[in-house]
């Protein structure tokens, strides 16, 4: 895959928002797609997986083996052929022109983020998809250049070359006030905040970035305690510039909004702020792994029969019993109370004043195949 050539600074002036028309993004298609192919993992325990056993006659662990692997839902990566995974390359040139026929910079503030998200993680699952086996994206390498995933223009909107991280650090971040964006953005691996089952629109945006708050804040990944340290993901840290500029007390007041007790007992007792160690193996079912030994699994009696490996088959049980616990917990599900005016989300700049005459449209996003 040959990569464009990176843009300049000014080349994202274009991006600035600058609301005057009522204009809604439908993204159907890409909803189904994650009710599809996005597997639950529930609420964080906040207890950490030991290590699996190795393979039966060998040393080897496969599949997903770190602490926080229980932690951030799931994409079968290696359950997709090859018919599937060219849909996002479809869907991903299918955002790029609508974002090209349209003036993105003109919708109202939650579109334009709803559509730069999308975009985004469109972007990320299609990469991934396409170089599977992947151990952690963010050592897959793109292009003649070879250049990191995150940071490879292969993205192209109204004529601008863009990687992932620029729709992060020079459009999104740069004028958007709330921190809360951060938890919208899926980055492929376990350390990142979780890929949502919805697509991101104009109405659920505050909704989902709210749900990806509170469960990456309580997650391990999100915040820990070691000693005197308040161990805190590397998320945070590339949106420090932005939102958290020493890493301190704006931090730590950040995570307060989302934290339940046990995190707030943390923010309460830890002094320092320090990044923790970012899990970045691939958000999927056989950490990035092509296992040679398989289970068969049976459904309906003996009529049906499909076969998965092995690691596979042992990640399903981990999370059939993490489940459980949560059950008796009480913790299956949560209840948000929303702001009502949406107010948290306005932009770094104050929004313009709309035309008086404005247009109400619904655009389709075309087909993926």
């Amino acid at each position: 895959m040959a990569s464009s050539a990176a843009a300049t600074a000014g080349d994202f002036d274009k991006f600035v928002p600058r609301p005057s028309k009522q204009t809604a993004l439908d993204y159907a298609i890409w909803q189904d797609a994650l009710q599809y192919m996005v597997l639950r993992m529930g609420l964080s325990t906040r207890d950490g997986a030991t290590r699996p056993d190795p393979t039966l006659g060998s040393r080897r662990v496969w599949g997903h083996d770190s602490r926080v692997r229980m932690e951030g839902n799931r994409i079968p990566f290696s359950l997709m052929d090859e018919a599937a995974i060219a849909t996002f390359t479809e869907y991903r040139q299918d955002l790029e022109q609508i974002g090209t026929q349209l003036d993105i910079a003109s919708l109202p503030r939650d579109e334009q983020l709803a559509y730069w998200i999308n975009l985004h993680n469109v972007a990320m699952i299609e990469q991934i998809a396409l170089n599977y086996p992947v151990k952690a994206p963010s050592r897959l390498l793109l292009g003649e250049n070879k250049s990191p995933l995150d940071v490879t223009p292969f993205i192209t909107v109204a004529g601008v070359s863009m990687s992932p991280k620029d729709i992060r650090t020079r459009i999104v971040y740069p004028n958007w006030k709330d921190p809360k964006v951060i938890y919208g953005f899926f980055r492929g691996d376990v350390g990142s905040p979780s890929i949502q089952r919805e697509a991101h629109t104009g109405e659920n945006i505050d909704r989902l970035l709210l749900e990806g708050a509170n469960e990456f804040v309580n997650s391990l990944r999100g915040v820990e305690g070691y000693g005197k340290n308040l161990l805190v993901s590397a998320i945070y840290e590339e949106a420090a510039p932005f939102y958290f500029p020493q890493m301190g007390a704006d931090l730590k007041e950040h995570l307060s909004r989302y934290a339940e007790e046990e995190v707030k007992e943390l923010l309460a007792s830890k002094s320092e702020v320090k990044v923790n160690q970012y899990e970045e193996t691939v958000a999927d079912l056989a950490g990035g792994q092509r296992e040679p030994t398989y289970n068969t699994v049976y459904s309906d009696g003996q009529a049906n029969s499909f076969r998965i490996p092995s690691s596979v088959a042992r990640y399903l049980a981990e999370r059939s019993q993490k489940y459980e616990k949560l059950r008796k917990e009480g913790r299956t599900g949560r209840v948000f109370i929303m702001p009502g005016d949406g107010s948290d989300l306005i932009g770094a700049e104050e929004e313009e004043q709309q035309d008086e005459q404005t247009v109400t449209e619904t655009v389709e996003s075309p087909s993926a195949g």
